[in-house]
């Protein structure tokens, strides 16, 4: 696209103008920090006999398959070095809990709560999910992949070295929250509201659909492409106040 004599070629930065550090990163440079992935190597686990989660319980080293988790309560527990493979969360309590260095595979559930929660080195795949609270909670080196999440609420969540890939977020609540090297490949991310939202390096440019509901201003430190700011303009010039007509 060329205006006034200018060619606008690759990548938009929004939020500043192009010059600088916001050039390099606009064109895919330097300046785009890549998120770190987990780097996830399971020992050998111990099948979960218990009877269910309790809270502050202390899990090291286990598999939980196709257990059925539904209101529990294990606020505050420690998983370290486990696997969840096709558990129900429905309506499970997990606040304040610490996931550590564990998998989670097709897992499923309404309304979960992991408010407050730690994930660290985690891979969640294949996931359905609905309405899962993790507001206020911290993440780091987390790889979300596959499957779809409605309605989750991120707010006032940090979020560091997080990837979302090929998976489906329907209304995302990212309010107040701050990424920092965040990327969402061939995720499609509807309906999201990044009111209040503090962005450092998120490359959104390969997300398969992009929809803002709320919070286009808050796109400062984003990496879109020139055809999503295509999409976008309308948002953007409701944002601005600017009246397009003909």
């Amino acid at each position: 696209m060329t205006c006034a004599g200018f060619s606008q070629v690759g990548p938009i930065v929004s939020g500043g103008v192009q010059h600088g550090a916001m050039a390099s990163r606009a064109t895919g440079g330097p300046g785009v920090k890549r998120a770190r992935r987990p780097e996830l190597r399971l020992p050998a686990l111990e099948r979960y006999e218990g009877s269910g989660l309790e809270p502050d319980g202390d899990y090291d080293g286990l598999e939980f398959r196709e257990t059925d988790f539904s209101g529990q309560d294990g606020g505050g527990a420690r998983f370290m070095d486990c696997a969840l493979t096709g558990c129900a969360l429905d309506g499970t309590r997990l606040s304040r809990a610490r996931v550590l260095d564990s998998s989670l595979a097709g897992v499923r559930g309404v309304g979960t709560d992991l408010a407050e929660a730690t994930l660290r080195d985690v891979e969640l795949t294949d996931a359905r999910l609905g309405g899962t609270q993790l507001h206020g909670a911290a993440l780091e080196r987390v790889l979300i992949r596959g499957g779809k999440i409605d309605f989750l609420n991120l707010r006032g969540a940090r979020l560091k070295d997080v990837v979302f890939e090929g998976c489906v977020l329907v209304e995302p609540d990212f309010g107040g929250a701050r990424l920092e090297r965040v990327e969402f490949v061939d995720c499609a991310l509807k309906g999201a509201d990044l009111s209040g939202a503090t962005l450092n390096h998120v490359d959104l440019r390969n997300a398969s659909v992009l929809e803002i509901a709320r919070g286009v201003d808050r796109l400062s430190g984003a990496v879109i492409s020139t055809p999503q700011l295509l999409d976008l303009a309308p948002v953007l010039a409701a944002e601005l106040g600017i009246e397009v007509e003909g």
